[in-house]
């Protein structure tokens, strides 16, 4: 192993008393071949251009002498770091940081960013950043060659959002472009490059609440949150009561013709709501469908988890209900309107979804794009048999059930200071029918 291993963050600015001190007494320095030529390497020290990090660190392990590694910024921030310590490589490091590419970027935009997502596109995840993009207002992307700033751009079609392109920060070559979502993707740019992505609907962010509430707090405590953050609600499945709207406007398409039936109140009970939550599993970089999603109880849940959402509903009043809700408690949701089959096909891959109405046949049509996870509410038994015989029919290991509820109340009249809970009128139950795909 070699007798001393010194990782070196360079930004660009002159090298630390350290780093150079380090960097002079190299036998074997590893890097970027754009840091190679640009730093003072000693003429006789070993040079390896960093293309694997697994195969530098190999070589390293192998080494006699002093060995540096340049990396870019920050390299314990996504950077080499991570995969220089794997014990398999027996490596004891020395860590020289400079600003990380992400504080830079967020430094160029004169902008704070103790709120913001970071996300790294790298390893076949520019669809999760992507993802992140739409649920939060503020996210550093790092990027990589094939998902840069234009296949970001075209993964967030008709979701608007300004992007601040930062390439080759630090050197001499360095750019910082502003361009609105919809522009990114006509321009070729360079690799690697940081990309801020602003905006949207929401001034929180997920669990955040709306931002109004901490206007007047400097900054936030914990980094990747809102400011003002966790907000005044607390828990998820959220009382039915504190979403704007319960119920469909009469003859609007999902709404029954009878308005005591079930489906007339297009908000599911929360007890119904935190199972289909559990069920879905939303998470930060996931895309949640809610297909048939009334006043959008159920997608403001699972937006307030961190899941990109996308709400599709019928009915117009309650896509405006939904819009409110969404602000209300500082998420974003993309609402759709149209009914679900006829508009799927146009919405980006989903990897959790739910079906709260449209029954087997918007069942069908959402499993034809392959979610991992899918939950569906039924009206009635048969309804139920039926999405079950679909959803396992497409392959997936199907489970349900039937959740009914009723409340507990307090003891009346005479006795009403006295002892004894009185059961409340039960609710006639939903069915609820949940699969995922087979391993």
């Amino acid at each position: 192993m070699a007798d001393r291993i010194t990782v070196i963050g360079w930004d660009g600015t002159p090298l630390t008393e350290a780093a150079a001190a380090a960097l002079a007494a190299a036998t074997l320095v590893a890097g970027a071949p754009y840091q190679l030529k640009a730093l003072p390497v000693p003429p006789a020290a070993e040079r390896i251009a960093l293309g694997s990090i697994q195969l530098a660190a190999r070589r390293i392990a192998e080494h006699r002498g002093a060995a540096v590694v340049i990396a870019e910024g920050d390299p314990g921030f996504f950077g080499v770091v991570r995969t220089l310590r794997r014990p398999e490589y027996g490596l004891e490091l020395e860590v020289l940081p400079a600003v990380s590419s992400v504080a830079a970027a967020f430094a160029r935009a004169g902008m704070p960013w103790e709120d913001a997502q970071v996300a790294s596109a790298h390893g076949g995840r520019l669809r999760r950043a992507a993802n992140l993009c739409r649920a939060h207002p503020k996210v550093a992307v790092l990027t990589a060659p094939g998902a840069g700033p234009a296949e970001l751009a075209l993964m967030l079609r008709g979701v608007h959002r300004t992007f601040v392109v930062c390439e080759a920060l630090g050197t001499p070559d360095e750019d910082v472009t502003v361009l609105t979502s919809d522009r990114v993707a006509d321009h070729i740019w360079r690799d690697p490059s940081v990309v801020l992505v602003i905006g949207g609907s929401s001034a929180g962010g997920p669990g955040g609440g709306p931002a109004n509430g901490a206007a007047g707090e400097a900054a936030g405590w914990l980094a990747g949150r809102p400011v003002g953050y966790p907000g005044p609600d607390r828990g998820w499945a959220l009382p039915t009561d504190t979403y704007t709207g319960t119920g469909r406007t009469p003859g609007a398409p999902g709404a029954p013709a009878d308005p005591g039936a079930p489906g007339a109140s297009d908000t599911l009970p929360a007890h119904v709501r935190a199972l289909v939550l559990a069920r879905l599993g939303a998470r930060p970089g996931d895309l949640v469908w809610t297909v048939g999603a009334g006043s959008g109880a159920l997608a403001v849940d699972a937006a307030r988890f961190g899941a990109a959402v996308v709400a599709v509903e019928a009915d117009r009043s309650a896509c405006a209900r939904l819009a409110v809700n969404a602000r209300r408690y500082g998420v974003e949701v993309e609402i759709v309107h149209g009914r679900g089959p006829d508009v799927l096909g146009e919405l980006p891959e989903p990897d959790a979804a739910v079906v709260e109405t449209g029954g087997p046949e918007a069942v069908r049509a959402v499993l034809s794009r392959r979610p991992e996870r899918i939950v569906a509410v039924a009206r009635t038994l048969a309804e139920a048999e039926e999405v079950r015989r679909v959803i396992a029919g497409a392959g997936y290991r199907v489970d349900g059930a039937l959740l009914q509820s009723a409340p507990l109340l307090p003891p009346t009249g005479a006795a009403a200071d006295g002892p004894g809970l009185r059961l409340g009128m039960g609710d006639p139950g939903t069915f609820l029918l949940w699969g995922a795909q087979k391993p």
